[in-house]
């Protein structure tokens, strides 16, 4: 899909980032954890943009430059390593779900990430109810490792995650296409 393209957040996307802690049918089902604060969307935007040494967000952006939603990745050391294991994710407005959106995105973040950094691990999780998600995390590569039982908290009850991970040296044939 040519029409996804990932850039820095631009001033212009912070109200539509504050739907996300404001609104909870931005987020959806498996993202809303409940109401943050609107305003520290906009601190993190003065401070760095929302591209920090140990966690960045990117736009995901339609051909005419509309805010689709973002991509992101977050350092998750191992002893004193930095910078070789993100843990990765994805959230897009209802608007911009289910057209393939988020698969192409993601193999975009996967690609930049192993490009520019010297990433060798990238971790995936979500609920295990989101199957939509799984389906967009194996056309994009991850492979899913297991279940994490009862890991976070999320509308009134303890939730169970799957684990989805994607190597730097996975094979391009091993990824589904469809």
């Amino acid at each position: 899909m040519d029409d996804v393209t990932l850039r820095p957040i631009a001033e212009a996307d912070l109200d539509d980032l504050y739907r996300f802690s404001t609104d909870p049918e931005a987020g959806g089902e498996f993202e809303w954890t409940g109401f943050k604060d609107p305003k520290a969307v906009r601190r993190r935007w003065d401070e760095d943009g929302w591209i920090g040494n140990e966690h960045v967000w990117l736009a995901v952006a339609r051909p005419d430059g509309t805010f689709a939603g973002i991509v992101s990745w977050k350092d998750r050391p191992v002893g004193p390593t930095k910078g070789l294991r993100y843990e990765v994710g994805i959230a897009l407005l209802p608007e911009h779900r289910g057209q393939g959106v988020g698969t192409t995105a993601q193999r975009l973040m996967v690609q930049y990430l192993f490009d520019h950094t010297p990433v060798h691990r990238l971790e995936a999780y979500t609920d295990v109810e989101n199957v939509v998600e799984q389906r967009a995390l194996e056309k994009a590569g991850f492979q899913r490792e297991g279940v994490l039982q009862q890991i976070y908290f999320r509308a009134g009850r303890w939730r169970d995650s799957v684990l989805y991970s994607r190597l730097r040296d996975t094979p391009e044939s091993t990824m589904r296409r469809n």
